[in-house]
């Protein structure tokens, strides 16, 4: 570690990071024709957090570094990204993507934060000190592409560092009003780099130059304006609709291009940039600034990719966001903008699906989404897609391994340029954790295991994408998927001749699945990959081109469909049939009927479950009558599904669809008073920071109850979506306990939250679910530092913000399919999340609670734990 002395860092670091262009050494590779995009798997690293190469950067003598802190600098440099190439590669990674490297903000002492992360720029130009030196990248880039490999850098175009905000009086006729700068920056007060530099509307010709738009930070962004126009997170807005700024942005990422050999752009926050800007810093003519593709051309590459990031994913039946990530590719006049936007779409649906439990068609939905695109002349097969990454949470915070495991093998089975976030492989939790073991989160050891369990599944997965061009080439198409609930998920894919079937068990238990279409007669079925190892190696479909499966739990299978092989035919007759069931909803139990061969012994199945499957016995004229119990069925938007097969497997009839819409009955109505502050005593202050406006403030929790389904009403103080939170609401976390009659065990233990359940209540059921999350766990392994098993399927989560109301909506089988809820009890309480829980201090800050001591309980409102009659 090199401090440097007070005062020294600046004339040092700005020593190390002023290399022109033309300083490169010889010899290097640094530029190289693109690649084939869709073969490409992208491995993207934290830099900060993956590895420390050069230890000598990390401390630039302001004080931002220090591993022991989530919010600080750790270390992670370029140096460490190259001595782990081998790494990389070993997983099966052909590109890398890093963040920004930019020179930085590295502290925001006003809001208590650190610029480690690099996406507060102050000059796009230059290296960050941090990160290394334009050598040192230069360096990486040539060691990239002599293996065969590719480089993908992160870049800002719609703000810089925050450098000023402005306050409540701030007026749009009128920049200089409550202009505030930003005082706690450093090193620098404001951008370095012209004409980013002109940053004071209070001066004449910054103000005519126009360079930001002059506006304070977005409180809703659902309000276009705000998105592209204001401060997002309190980061300086450029005006990207200047000709001036536009230029000096091609001028600076055109640089790194010419310079570095870049392959690739990731473009941050596109989604505040207007889409037109996209088609001028991609395709300008500009001699001097030419656009990025233009730059790369003149380099060799003839395929630069650059694809945005955007949030925003379109409940069932509505097509907004869809319609906005493809106008950031294609304009209405059919002109290029992006060659992609990262697939978050696809991403809600994964972990809808894999990890929430949620019905295997909410998949089916985004799959057939990309298949509808493409006929639009928008290419999935060239949308990054990823299972988590810096901005959400890692996937083993919110749901288990074997999810995980899934995820994976359906997104390397899917068309889209699939993106692994480092430390995913090595099965790290925390969101920015490093892999190093003096980094933060890392655990004090190294991560870098590639006898790891979890490497190795990654690297299989990786392999079989790679050994099979139909899933990077052909449009998936889905054959079933179940649609009440965790179950079958199975879609095909054909290119060249090669059909591929890939099916998955989303349920935490055994599935059946009946009448699955594979291909022609008898068609043989060879497993090409199984993740229990365990699938039959060959199947063969009846003469209907169907087959039946008993499917493990959490299993994932991929299977080569070829032409059926000499033997003797399957024959499909004399197999039960149901009869027709009603096409308007049930209200209760109800009875089903049908038809088998005289003295049959039948299983009836439901929604897959063979383990709830009732006997039915065809009387001597065929017929039969079951009963179908309906209490776990609460959802009328839920297509559940049933069959019969026979005892010995031989013969399946045909399925029905049935929908139920149990009603709701209110078990509990508890008001609120509205209090000064949060916490115990009511001691507690909000963060100072504008945007939290009492979005914790519990006022009232109803309870009611559907068949063994709870749901949980909470009405909020304030509602907000500053941040546009894919489940409607920030700003607050919330935390549910279920405690259910006659179970024993239990935990009294608030992971996280410093706390333990009042009144000698017990949890066996919890919720977490902030803006971006929503889990639920069982008490086996809580502890304060540890959530407990994972539970699916998740609750469904639904907001109003006109009534500033929160509705949960807990599954009967997550549950455990409660047969009353009588005696049950049930607490909620409210904190904030960002990225952990919100730190609290004596003091309040811009984004940490005020009024108790870091260890104090993590909870501003609360329920009183309301017992259900």
């Amino acid at each position: 570690m090199n401090r440097l002395r007070p005062g020294a860092w600046l004339g040092a670091a700005l020593t190390a990071i002023t290399l022109h262009a033309t300083a490169q050494a010889p010899g290097l590779k640094l530029h190289v024709p693109s690649p084939d995009w869709r073969d490409q798997v992208i491995y993207f690293v934290l830099t900060d957090r993956f590895d420390d190469g050069n230890p000598r950067n990390n401390d630039q003598g302001l004080g931002e570094y220090d591993p022991r802190q989530s919010h600080t600098y750790s270390g992670g440099d370029l140096a460490g990204l190259q001595r782990r190439l081998d790494y990389v590669q070993a997983l099966g990674a052909t590109a890398l993507w890093l963040t920004p490297p930019v020179l930085n903000q590295w502290h925001d002492a006003t809001h208590g934060f650190y610029g480690y992360h690099g996406y507060w720029a102050s000059h796009f130009k230059r290296m960050d000190p941090h990160v290394g030196t334009l050598a040192e990248y230069q360096r990486l880039s040539d060691a990239l592409h002599r293996r065969g490999m590719y480089l993908v850098q992160d870049v800002v175009v719609n703000h810089t560092g925050n450098f000023f905000s402005h306050g409540p009086g701030w007026r749009a006729d009128d920049p200089a009003a409550d202009y505030r700068p930003n005082t706690g920056s450093r090193p620098q007060r404001r951008p370095l780099q012209p004409p980013f530099h002109l940053n004071d509307p209070r001066r004449a010709a910054d103000r005519a130059a126009g360079i930001y738009h002059w506006t304070p930070e977005i409180r809703d962004v659902t309000v276009r304006r705000e998105e592209l126009d204001f401060q997002t997170s309190g980061l300086d807005d450029l005006n990207t609709e200047n000709p001036r700024v536009r230029r000096a942005l091609r001028d600076s990422f055109g640089w790194w291009i010419r310079s570095v050999g870049v392959d690739a752009f990731r473009i941050d926050t596109a989604y505040h940039v207007p889409p037109e800007f996209f088609e001028d810093f991609l395709y300008a003519d500009d001699r001097q600034a030419p656009g990025m593709a233009r730059v790369a051309e003149r380099t060799g590459r003839r395929d630069f990719l650059a694809f945005g990031e955007g949030f925003g994913i379109d409940a069932p039946g509505q097509t907004r966001y869809t319609r906005k990530l493809e106008s950031y590719i294609r304009g209405d006049d059919g002109r290029a903008r992006l060659g992609g936007m990262l697939n978050f779409p696809l991403y809600a649906g994964l972990v809808d699906v894999f990890a929430r439990g949620r019905p295997a068609t909410d998949l089916q939905r985004r799959v057939q989404d990309m298949v509808a695109a493409d006929a639009r002349g928008i290419d999935p097969r060239r949308l990054p897609t990823f299972i988590d990454n810096h901005d959400v949470d890692r996937w083993l915070a919110v749901s288990g391994e074997a999810a995980m495991k899934q995820a994976l093998l359906a997104m390397m089975t899917l068309p889209g340029i699939p993106v692994l976030y480092y430390g995913t492989e090595q099965g790290l939790v925390a969101q920015r954790a490093s892999m190093f073991a003096a980094g933060w989160g890392s655990g004090g050891r190294d991560r870098f295991d590639t006898a790891s369990p979890l490497f190795r599944y990654t690297q299989s997965v990786v392999a079989l994408r790679q050994a099979n061009r139909g899933f990077s080439r052909a449009l998936p198409q889905v054959l079933q998927a179940s649609g009440a609930g965790p179950g079958v998920l199975a879609w095909r894919t054909a290119h060249d001749g090669q059909v591929r079937l890939v099916v998955f068990n989303t349920a935490d238990t055994p599935r059946f699945v009946d009448n699955l279409p594979v291909g022609p007669a008898q068609a043989r079925l060879r497993r090409l990959f199984d993740i229990h190892g365990d699938a039959p190696a060959t199947l063969a479909a009846d003469a209907g081109g169907q087959v039946h499966l008993r499917l493990p739990a959490r299993s994932g299978t991929v299977w080569a469909v070829e032409p059926a092989t000499d033997g003797p035919a399957v024959s499909a007759e004399e197999a039960p049939r149901l009869d027709p069931l009603p096409a308007e909803p049930m209200t209760g139990d109800f009875s089903l009927t049908g038809q088998a061969r005289p003295g049959t012994e039948l299983a009836l199945i439901v929604d897959g479950d063979e383990s709830r499957a009732q006997r039915v016995h065809a009387g001597a004229d065929g017929r039969f009558t079951a009963r179908i119990d309906t209490r776990r069925m609460s959802d009328p938007a839920l297509a559940h599904r049933v069959v019969l097969r026979t005892l010995d497997g031989s013969r399946v009839s045909n399925a029905l669809s049935f929908r139920m819409a149990l009603p709701w009955q209110t078990l509990a109505d508890v008001p609120q008073p509205l209090q000064a502050g949060g916490g115990p005593t009511g001691s507690y202050r909000y963060p100072t920071h504008e945007s939290f406006t009492q979005q914790m403030d519990l006022r009232r929790t109803r309870v009611l109850a559907a068949g063994g389904a709870l749901r949980i009403e909470l009405d909020m103080a304030d509602l907000t979506s500053v941040w546009a939170p894919a489940n409607g609401f920030d700003h607050v976390a919330f935390s549910i306990f279920v405690e259910l009659p006659g179970r024993a065990g239990g935990a009294r233990v608030m992971p996280g939250q410093n706390a333990e359940l009042p009144d000698g209540m017990h949890w066996h059921l919890r919720l977490r679910s902030h803006g971006w999350s929503n889990a639920l766990f069982g008490p086996e392994g809580a502890s304060a530092t540890a959530d407990g098993r994972s539970i699916t399927p998740a609750a469904a989560i639904h907001t109003d913000a006109a009534q500033r109301r929160v509705v949960f909506t807990l599954p009967s089988e997550a549950l455990g399919d409660p047969a009353s809820f009588s005696g049950a009890r049930v607490f909620v309480t409210t904190w904030d999340w960002d990225g952990t829980w919100r730190p609290l201090a004596p003091e309040a800050g811009s984004f940490t609670m005020g009024g108790g001591m870091a260890d104090g309980p993590k909870v501003w409102s609360a329920s009183p734990v309301i017992r259900l009659p």
